[in-house]
């Protein structure tokens, strides 16, 4: 029998699902799979995209770039002292060359090219591969606009020029498109794999949201987080932040949006007539997922949400629908939210729009789609120029504000969702929510 773990909720309304998580030695093995495809197939374009011939990317352990963080194997949890990697690309004998300057092989990709009985010092070493090769640009990762595309540290990058021939000082360049393609780029393989993760978050939402772990007049907010949290940690998988979990009621004036994630009081306990929303994600195979779902809890004489929250819930596809049509190859953030905010506000809706990549982080590298704080766009310094690029993946992160006469108060509705931008547009890597989640979930009850 396979040796696999499987992941089984059983709901109220008798239906079961399952998803697979792989035991860690299967893991490590699809890692460097897809880690060896990414280097043989994805590397060559993006560097001639970028007319960059020669990558160096050099950390020290510790202190690891968050590209070189991407390129290690498997079974490296860091880098080894300070670990170099030398990609070379020949454009016209179609070849690309993976080297370490280090004591050992990265793994089974990156083949060491330091002898250091031959040649002791490590920057020496370096050199000489670049005097063999020649190469026309030299990338190095450092960059204004991009955090992600900035992990060179200084004292790597003094050492290097200082050693690195007057000759080769002008073909110096920021390596930070490359960086950041490399980033947000996914292949064919991970958007097979990318559908399994959001997957599975959807099913631990599902289950957090349910009589299964929420007794009203009981249960709080904050033991809906760590049993979340939990959760996942059982099912041996992790998460790149604490879920969130806050109600909106029928009681309460609406605050500001950053109550949803900083300053509301924790344990709130949960009643009848809360509309929860959650804020939740999880780290899986490199890749890590960011979702915003809600839940309604039901009155005794209720058998489904109110109306008005439904309406709501509409309200806020809507406005998803509006930024997804407005992704468009080429376009800038700040383009893509200038337009899908007017053409929301054009409809009767008040949006809020603060969308960002997802992949190898969770706010990861890509096209800035608003701030929560910046509805106006982002300013030049935090990248408003770099376009939209196919073969990426995006947190679709937006509220928009709706008044409910029935509450006397306006409310948020919240959503966030995995979506894949691709050649053929726009879809969501696993679906997205157009119900709400119910609580208790209805059962059909039969007889006399």
């Amino acid at each position: 029998m396979k040796n696999v773990y499987f992941l089984i909720l059983f709901c109220t309304c008798s239906t079961i699902w399952a998803q697979q998580i792989m035991p860690e030695k299967d893991r490590a093995k699809l890692v460097d799979e897809i880690l060896a495809d990414r280097f043989d197939n994805l590397l060559p374009s993006l560097m001639d995209a970028a007319t960059i011939d020669m990558w160096i990317v050099i950390s020290r352990e510790y202190n690891e770039d968050p590209v070189l963080k991407t390129m290690l194997p498997s079974t490296w949890l860091n880098a080894r002292r300070r670990t170099i990697l030398l990609f070379y690309r020949d454009k016209a004998k179609n070849t690309i060359e993976k080297l370490a300057v280090a004591r050992y092989d990265v793994g089974e990709n990156i083949k060491s090219a330091w002898d250091k009985d031959k040649e002791p010092d490590q920057w020496n070493r370096l050199m000489q591969l670049i005097e063999e090769r020649n190469p026309k640009k030299i990338g190095l990762n450092y960059s204004k606009d991009h955090n992600i595309a900035d992990g060179l540290d200084k004292t790597d990058y003094d050492e290097f020029m200082e050693k690195l021939p007057n000759k080769f000082h002008n073909k110096v360049v920021s390596a930070e498109q490359l960086a950041v393609r490399w980033i947000e780029t996914r292949t064919p393989r991970e958007m097979v794999i990318y559908d399994q993760l959001v997957d599975i978050t959807h099913d631990i939402v599902a289950e957090a949201f349910s009589e299964k772990v929420i007794t009203p007049g009981v249960t709080t907010t904050t033991d809906i987080e760590w049993w979340m949290r939990q959760k996942v940690t059982d099912l041996g998988l992790e998460t790149w932040f604490h879920p969130t979990v806050d109600v909106q009621r029928s009681s309460e004036t609406l605050v500001s949006h950053l109550y949803s994630f900083s300053g509301r009081p924790d344990d709130m306990t949960i009643l009848p007539g809360d509309l929860l929303h959650c804020d939740f994600g999880i780290t899986y195979l490199r890749l890590n997922t960011d979702c915003q779902e809600l839940a309604y809890v039901l009155h005794p004489e209720e058998t489904e949400a109110p109306k008005f929250l439904r309406d709501g819930l509409k309200d806020g596809n809507r406005l998803q629908d509006f930024l997804t049509r407005n992704m468009i190859a080429g376009r800038t953030g700040n383009e893509i939210l200038a337009k899908s905010l007017q053409e929301a506000k054009a409809a009767g809706l008040r949006p809020s729009i603060y969308t960002h990549p997802l992949g190898y982080y969770g706010h990861s590298a890509g096209t800035t789609i608003g701030m929560w704080d910046s509805q106006e766009g982002v300013m030049k310094d935090d990248g408003e120029r770099y376009p939209l690029n196919p073969n990426t993946v995006y947190a679709i992160e937006l509220n928009t504000t709706i008044t409910i006469p029935e509450w006397k108060r306006d409310i948020r509705i919240m959503l966030e969702e995995p979506g894949f931008f691709g050649k053929d547009g726009f879809r969501y890597v696993n679906g997205r929510q157009s119900e709400l989640l119910l609580i208790p979930r209805i059962k059909v009850h039969q007889g006399n």
